[in-house]
């Protein structure tokens, strides 16, 4: 995952999920709670118990969005768009593991804000995708199974 060095200052500011209160909560969380049905339907094929963050991207930033607040900003890696947030100025990208070696690569800056969340809701399968990493979210904090 990228994280701006300053990544520990950013706090949650809506207390949805019990138990996440910071970035690492949430990845932590996330790591339980990626599948490949959250995944894009494109990028199934690259998702794996170990590749979990393939395909995450738009619906892991409006998670993050929900509870730490901040703005989305999409970069076009070469291969799509690419989604993460800016909280108080700091860029942070829970699904960069997605491109391996190739993260490194990635520019956080001067890219522009994702168009509004609604638009991208209506995307295909976006809104159900977003939907189900929310409930198994919220299972995984409550210590339940996740839905099937």
């Amino acid at each position: 995952m990228y994280y701006n060095p300053h990544h520990n200052e950013i706090k949650a500011v809506n207390k949805i999920y019990p138990g996440i209160e910071s970035l690492d909560d949430l990845y932590d969380a996330l790591c339980h709670c990626w599948t490949r049905e959250t995944c894009t339907e494109r990028l199934r094929n690259k998702w794996s118990e170990s590749n979990k963050t393939a395909g995450q991207c738009a619906i892991t930033a409006f998670i993050v969005q929900d509870i730490f607040g901040g703005e989305i900003h999409e970069m076009d890696t070469g291969r799509g768009l690419h989604c993460y947030n800016v909280i108080d100025g700091i860029a942070i990208d829970l699904t960069s593991e997605q491109f391996g070696d190739e993260a490194e690569k990635l520019s956080y800056e001067n890219n522009p804000l994702q168009p509004e969340r609604e638009i991208r809701m209506n995307q295909t399968q976006k809104r159900e995708r977003y939907e189900l990493l929310k409930a198994n979210l919220e299972a995984f904090c409550k210590k339940a199974p996740l839905p099937d």
